[in-house]
């Protein structure tokens, strides 16, 4: 063993990473066992026989050691593999040097069962494990099987001996190079599965490509590959997943009658005599390759591109509606990923509304763009048509993550059968079935969500009845159009009841969402972000759009304010209404909250709790319906809601409804009227109302403001309303 490597290994990693912006995440290091051990790692990149050994050796502070492919055996390369721990796969004395350090425990050893970088990923054939290669291909690697059951064997068989006082452990002993004083562990022997997968995967000219073109005339058109694709890695920055699978013990391999009978042989035989047992071992061997050829691949860290790519290959059609590809990979992700038990990558742990929603992370579109760069895919207005061919032939082998990457990423998620097998049922799914199941899950998720926050937060005699803040759906006579009405502030859906069940009676389809935080107590609404609203908002919109070809947003109060910030982002909606839309507080006692807020933040973080002033009290118009405590941490992120409202409402294009109350006790008119003269639409109205009351839904009056909302909707649905620009009225005027 040369302790050198380690810190010459130690240093080149530093020196990557400082480098690099490649990102490096170990799960699982807790299923690596005590005893001796032999780590099988997937083969994609050169970096694993750097990665692995500097992370293994950072884990468990002993020498890890490895088998390297003979050809790259001579010059300075192989003096420097062999520096770092490597030993070539044609040494003459591999096995007994593995099987002497697994022995005692010396060092642990990390084989690669591919026998070569898999560049294409394709690992699977027919069902089975084949690796495929520039030459042809062949199964799996047996040899990590082989040595650790060698090892196992010997380990009993010289425990074995020891207790019968046999001489021939004086034999064995010099066989393996042990020396008197060198015990043999009495920990078994095993074998751990090691993925590494890398994303995103993109194979770019980059700062090593230039760099070695200066210091190298002729490049292969293999190192060319390599550093595109490594390269970019390191430099344009990749997620590294290490994942350490349960391991495999391999002692029980042994309880065969042919096998115990050659352990306890009391008669010497050398380290490759043919032992009667050699059948069985190499069953064995198979075995236990299958098994731990299938956890290095259950341990796939499940990333986006796996879920596109394999969307595309699996698709029987050419030509495909984006809108019904994002659909299927929500879908793919949100409930096969799960049902299949995969592991994922951190961008899938959230939720993956912004997919069908503006795919704010460009996660498809970066995707697509790949897709299309490389001949697989190309848009055509809605739709996508296929070359179907570059997704089931294979490249070049040495050229293949560079020419053809979306067939690389679809291979890498093929051993994952439960979850091709959901990838497969949603490509054949029809697109009203699709709809039909979104608008289903995001139903469901509301209510489960209502009812976990409802009993979490339950107050007696404060919470009202589940009927209050249980969201509300009602069916319309028409797809056509959907209307998503939103809320307000310490409210609940019931606000807005009487006006959904308005519309509902003209024959129009109605979600309304509960806003995170209302519904239930308090002390729910105090741990809310503004930013859990506007996701609420945006669950409500991508059910309703699920069920109707139109939607017109619309709410009440803060409500309306997320109705406006909704209509800024979302360019397909038929028409905006806000009513009563906060944008300056007539309450001069909300000018304290920040204040109060840092305040309390302070008192909290020096653990005097009886000096914070966590609520106010409340006198709502709607007992029945609102909080009776305000929360002053919900107040601060009302008033952020309005700050990142405001600047956005000059994007909103879509025919927009603007109603006030000009006696409005609570929202100061001069910020609906400034609301209206920012919106950037053609099309937009400002009526106001002499109703002394903030709920201008609710109570006398109140038909007069459902009407004027009817009629705005009925015009939007029978696309007869001509551009009109209402100039916003002196604060006296009335309607």
């Amino acid at each position: 063993m040369n302790p050198f490597a380690y810190r010459t290994t130690s240093l080149a990693i530093k020196t990557l990473s400082n480098l690099s912006r490649a990102r490096v995440n170990l799960h699982g290091t807790e299923n690596i066992p005590n005893g001796a051990k032999i780590f099988v790692v997937n083969h994609f990149t050169r970096l694993e026989t750097f990665l692995v050994p500097y992370y293994l050796n950072k884990i468990l502070k002993s020498p890890i050691w490895s088998l390297a492919s003979s050809e790259f055996y001579g010059g300075a390369l192989g003096r420097f593999l062999e520096s770092v721990g490597a030993v070539s796969t044609k040494d003459p004395h591999r096995d007994r040097l593995i099987v002497k350090t697994l022995l005692t425990n010396e060092a642990s050893w990390i084989i690669f069962p591919e026998g070569r970088m898999v560049k294409n990923k394709k690992i699977i054939e027919k069902g089975r494990f084949m690796v495929s290669h520039a030459h042809g291909k062949h199964r799996p690697h047996t040899g990590a099987a082989h040595l650790a059951l060698r090892t196992e064997f010997y380990r009993q068989r010289i425990a074995t001996l020891t207790r019968d006082d046999s001489r021939e452990i004086e034999r064995l002993r010099p066989m393996f190079n042990l020396p008197d004083s060198a015990e043999v562990s009495p920990l078994g022997t095993y074998i751990v599965p090691v993925n590494l997968t890398y994303y995103p995967l993109r194979a770019r000219l980059n700062v090593l490509n230039k760099l070695a073109k200066w210091f190298v005339e002729d490049l292969s058109e293999r190192a060319v590959e390599e550093l595109m694709t490594e390269g970019a890695m390191l430099t344009a920055g990749v997620d590294i997943d290490m994942r350490f699978g349960a391991p495999i013990e391999i002692g029980p391999y042994l309880q065969k009658k042919s096998i115990l009978k050659d352990i306890h042989r009391p008669e010497p035989f050398g380290f490759d005599d043919p032992l009667p047992c050699l059948p069985c071992l190499r069953k064995a061997a198979m075995r236990i390759m299958e098994r731990y050829m299938a956890g290095i691949y259950d341990l796939t860290t499940i990333n986006h591109d796996h879920i596109f790519a394999s969307l595309l290959k699996k698709s029987p059609r050419r030509r495909l509606r984006i809108d019904n590809f994002r659909r299927r990979a929500f879908l793919a992700i949100q409930q096969g990923v799960p049902a299949s038990g995969g592991h994922v990558h951190t961008s899938m742990q959230e939720d993956q509304d912004h997919l069908l929603l503006d795919d704010r992370y460009q996660k498809l579109s970066d995707f697509l763009a790949i897709a299309e760069e490389k001949g697989v895919a190309h848009k055509e207005g809605a739709c996508l048509l296929l070359n179907t061919s570059k997704l089931r032939t294979m490249f070049d082998f040495n050229r293949a993550r560079v020419d053809n990457p979306i067939a690389v990423m679809a291979n890498e998620a093929e051993p994952l059968e439960v979850l091709q097998r959901k990838i497969s049922w949603l490509s054949w799914m029809p697109g009203f079935i699709l709809r039909r199941r979104i608008a289903k899950f995001f139903r469901q998720k509301a209510e489960q969500e209502f009812e976990a926050d409802y009993h979490r937060f339950y107050l007696q005699g404060e919470t009202k009845p589940q009927h209050i803040g249980r969201p509300i759906l009602i069916r319309g006579r028409s797809r056509k159009v959907g209307i998503l009405l939103c809320h307000g502030y310490m409210a609940a859906p019931a606000e807005v009841k009487t006006l959904a069940e308005y519309l509902g009676r003209k024959g129009y389809w109605v979600y309304v969402p509960r806003l995170k935080g209302h519904g239930t107590a308090p002390e729910d609404l105090a741990q809310c972000s503004y930013k859990e609203w506007i996701h609420s908002v945006e669950e409500g919109y991508l059910l309703i759009s699920s069920i109707c070809k139109q939607v017109i947003v619309g709410g009440f109060s803060t409500g309306a304010a997320l109705a406006l910030e909704l209509a800024s982002r979302i360019d397909d909606l038929l028409g905006v209404f806000a009513v009563a839309t906060p944008l300056r507080l007539q309450d001069a006692a909300t000018r304290l909250v920040p204040l109060v807020d840092t305040w309390n933040r302070l008192m909290k973080r020096m653990r005097w709790e009886e000096a914070r002033k966590e609520y106010v009290e409340n006198h709502p118009e709607n007992p029945h319906i609102n909080y009776l405590r305000n929360p002053i941490a919900g107040v601060r992120e009302l008033e952020r809601l309005m700050d990142a409202v405001e600047p956005r409402i000059e994007h909103i294009r879509v025919p927009a409804l603007v109603a006030q109350s000009m006696d409005d006790p609570v929202v100061n008119p001069k910020g609906s009227e400034r609301i209206f003269q920012r919106i950037g639409s053609e099309d937009k109205q400002y009526i106001t109302f002499n109703i002394k009351r903030h709920g201008i839904l609710l109570g006398e009056g109140s038909e007069r403001v459902h009407r004027t909302i009817g009629e705005f909707v009925d015009q939007l649905r029978k696309g007869r309303r001509k551009p009109v620009v209402s100039p916003a009225p002196p604060i006296e005027a009335t309607s």
